[in-house]
């Protein structure tokens, strides 16, 4: 694996306004996908409270986020996983993760600060909606990808975040990915009446296609097996889909000032607070 120290991790938060539009399923297999070309990543379960990463992949972490406040270090927390990325697992059922207090954005801030020339990608799969952390995960990295179906009440909720990210934050900047689309067509449809809703009530927002994921009933059975589809069905079309936007978020532009380190992600994430 070719390391170039020279060159700063991107940081990217897998979003939605909804939840089970199937955002985790895509950080597992974007984070799969990008591992297997050779690139460095962790993901971080940032669905604080209620932890998915882990059950996806059919994994049993022996420490959570929630031991890094508790005294453990992030060595000893991240989790390797059997196709080349680690995690960060997020806590179930606790609730004292569901906002982050301002001292525990300064412990993952230091925490991180000896893994900014380690990796290559470091993906956050966020809650979904507008919840505190959501908007503290997607305010700090430098890309984010919405994810929508084609229910409209995914389009709307989608348009809810994004519009409180740009008017109470400031953040512009999107690209959408349309999953469990039955078309192409369809997929570009969704994509077209939230880049229309955002041009008309919101100025200066920038809404990029990023692709669609077809429906597959493989998805449902990959889930059901803890094997990411990606890995148990590399020739399926949904893989195919991902594979192409795999090589989309390849080519986001790579950040060449302090912006781009994963310390000056955490302190965006503090000074946030």
């Amino acid at each position: 694996m070719d390391i170039d120290n020279n060159v700063m991790p991107k940081v990217i938060t897998i979003t939605s306004g909804k939840g089970g539009v199937g955002k985790t399923n895509i950080s597992v297999n974007l984070a799969c996908l990008l591992a297997k070309q050779g690139k460095r990543v962790i993901l971080v379960d940032a669905d604080l409270g209620l932890a998915n990463v882990d059950v996806i992949l059919g994994l049993t972490p022996q420490y959570t986020i929630y031991d890094l406040f508790k005294g453990k270090k992030l060595s000893e927390i991240l989790f390797d996983t059997p196709y080349g990325f680690q995690i960060l697992p997020a806590s179930s059922g606790v609730s004292d993760m569901m906002t982050l207090e301002t001292g525990q954005k300064l412990e993952l801030l230091e925490a991180f600060d000896d893994f900014e020339e380690k990796i290559d990608y470091l993906l956050v799969d966020t809650g979904a909606g507008i919840h505190d952390n959501v908007l503290y995960f997607n305010v700090a990295s430098q890309e984010r990808i919405v994810v929508l179906t084609t229910e409209p009440t995914s389009l709307t909720d989608a348009y809810a975040l994004i519009k409180v990210l740009k008017q109470r934050h400031g953040v512009s900047s999107f690209k959408v990915l349309v999953n469990v689309a039955s078309s192409e067509a369809m997929a570009k449809e969704m994509y077209s009446r939230l880049y229309a809703a955002c041009d008309h009530f919101l100025e200066g927002v920038s809404l990029d296609y990023l692709g669609f994921i077809p429906k597959d009933t493989l998805v449902r059975k990959s889930i059901m097996a803890q094997v990411p589809f990606s890995i148990g069905e590399p020739n399926a079309n949904v893989t195919k889909a991902l594979e192409k936007v795999t090589h989309l978020v390849q080519n986001f532009d790579s950040p060449d000032t302090v912006d781009g380190n994963i310390k000056f992600f955490w302190k965006k994430l503090l000074f946030r607070g």
